[in-house]
């Protein structure tokens, strides 16, 4: 399906250099921010006190939510738990403060806005348990990097593995960047979707170079430069057709998701958008600088009789 077809392809490989000096450079400040200013965890990670709270009635979130804000903790997540009479409250740790005094506190504040609120229960995650989820996430990325090398080697070639694989690395340094630089809150949430962004990524990289392969069969004289403007330039009606349902989906959980899904959708935004960009940019340009040719993706065929580049075409035995 097609909302429209360009005739002439459009030249990106021309300014390629360009484009990824700029990302060098984006990247670089990703990496900045994340050495000088690291990532703002949530409890999940450095762990804290989890208060599960009751009322009478439909919870008033936002109203908690400032509740919340007053007594000093910036971004908790404040979310239903099963019903909307339920609300679960995530408290980081304090210095000089244990997790019964935290819920003390709490308790009493919230208390002041509502009376009929009771505490049904308060738990301390200790950092240990963040230590392993930290663990486990870093696992499951450097698992799911491996995983697509592997896919796009045995697929297409390790040139174009290793191009996606830069350009998909590309795109999560660059969104934990804007996380460590706005001092965003970094959660299960946001590493669940940093992992999406990697498959999605993935997928539009994947979609790139098999037009790259179906123009090299078809078209035996282009260069492979236009054999890359020209796929890329095939494919632009399909990338915007599903990149642009997909982030009409997202920007709806960033709108009107709430706070527990807001940074959530935001990491998708952020990996959506640069995902086009380093497909197009940064994976297609590091392959042709790599030296992606014909055959690398396809396999020589037997010569037939009469093939002009055949020293031996017409010979009569």
């Amino acid at each position: 399906m097609e909302f429209f077809r360009i005739r002439s392809d459009i030249p990106f490989m021309k300014n390629a250099l360009i484009f990824n000096v700029i990302s060098g450079l984006t990247f670089i400040a990703a990496v900045f921010f994340l050495v000088t200013r690291g990532l703002n965890l949530s409890v999940e990670f450095t762990g804290g006190t989890v208060m599960e709270l009751a009322y009478k009635e439909a919870a008033d979130l936002p109203a908690i939510r400032q509740v919340v804000e007053a007594q000093g903790y910036k971004e908790v997540p404040v979310q239903n738990f099963g019903s909307s009479t339920a609300v679960l409250l995530r408290l980081p740790p304090v210095e000089g403060r244990t997790a019964s005094q935290q819920s003390e506190e709490m308790m009493a504040a919230l208390k002041t806005q509502n009376p009929d609120v009771e505490r049904n229960r308060v738990e301390f995650v200790g950092p240990q348990v963040g230590s392993e989820l930290v663990e486990s996430g870093l696992i499951a990325l450097g698992l799911v990097i491996v995983g697509i090398m592997i896919y796009l080697a045995f697929r297409f070639e390790w040139k174009y593995a290793v191009s996606a694989i830069l350009a998909n690395l590309h795109d999560v340094v660059i969104i934990l960047g804007f996380f460590a630089f706005f001092q965003w809150e970094f959660s299960l949430a946001v590493l669940a979707a940093v992992l999406a962004v990697l498959g999605y990524s993935v997928n539009e990289s994947v979609v790139i170079f098999d037009r790259i392969r179906e123009t090299f069969r078809r078209q035996r004289k282009m260069s492979t430069t236009e054999v890359i403007d020209h796929a890329i330039t095939s494919t632009i009606s399909r990338t915007i057709i599903t990149h642009g349902s997909t982030q009409i989906m997202v920007l709806s959980m960033l709108l009107f998701g709430g706070a527990t899904l807001y940074y959530f959708a935001l990491a998708l935004t952020i990996g959506i958008l640069f995902g086009i960009y380093s497909s197009i940019f940064v994976a297609a340009a590091i392959g042709m600088w790599l030296g992606i040719r014909r055959e690398d993706l396809i396999q020589p065929a037997a010569r037939k009789a009469d093939d002009p580049d055949d020293p031996n075409a017409g010979a009569v035995v």
